[in-house]
């Protein structure tokens, strides 16, 4: 209930901070799915959230549950939180649970922000591995450019797609020629 009251609340101020478009929306399933996406700023998993209108549980490194307001703030949106050193049993259960309960896992497969000139970091298989195991698809998602105050940007919601356990070996390779060929899509699009 938070969940909805903070984003109905928060949306259109958001918003007019960081003016966003959202393209492909019909490429979202109705059902459970885990959306990968790339990642250059700490605004990026608000901006998801407040342009995608249904309820997501991000995963999010731990360090950012420290501080108790933040902690509070961050269960409420319904963030899990990674240790991306050592992941914890707890949090690959509660990962497969969203998925079982039909629900979105967003996940920023980079594990961090990526502050290089390259369009994309070292991806990490998380996200694959999860969506194999729920036999859930993935959907990668593109940030076109890093969000900055008062400038407009799109988000480009992309092709959903499976991992087999057969290509499971793979899924961090699958799913960064996925989100770059996504970005050439957005790119070719101008």
């Amino acid at each position: 209930m938070f969940f909805w009251f903070i984003k109905i609340i928060a949306f259109i101020p958001f918003w007019i901070l960081y003016p966003t478009r959202l393209k492909n929306k019909k490429n979202l399933p109705k059902g459970k799915c885990v959306i990968i996406a790339n990642h250059r700023s700490n605004t990026d998993p608000l901006i998801l959230v407040n342009m995608i209108w249904r309820k997501q549980h991000c995963v999010a490194k731990k360090e950012l549950f420290k501080n108790c307001i933040l902690r509070g703030f961050l269960k409420s949106m319904n963030a899990i939180p990674i240790d991306r050193q050592k992941v914890e049993i707890s949090t690959i259960k509660q990962c497969l649970s969203v998925l079982k309960n039909n629900k979105i896992l967003t996940i920023f497969p980079e594990g961090t922000r990526n502050k290089t000139d390259m369009p994309l970091g070292e991806i990490k298989g998380g996200a694959s591995i999860f969506a194999t195991k729920a036999n859930a698809p993935i959907v990668p998602v593109w940030i076109k450019k890093k969000p900055k105050l008062f400038c407009f940007n799109t988000i480009t919601i992309g092709t959903p797609f499976y991992i087999t356990k057969e290509d499971s070996e793979h899924g961090d390779e699958i799913m960064k020629n996925k989100l770059l060929e996504l970005r050439e899509t957005v790119i070719n699009k101008k």
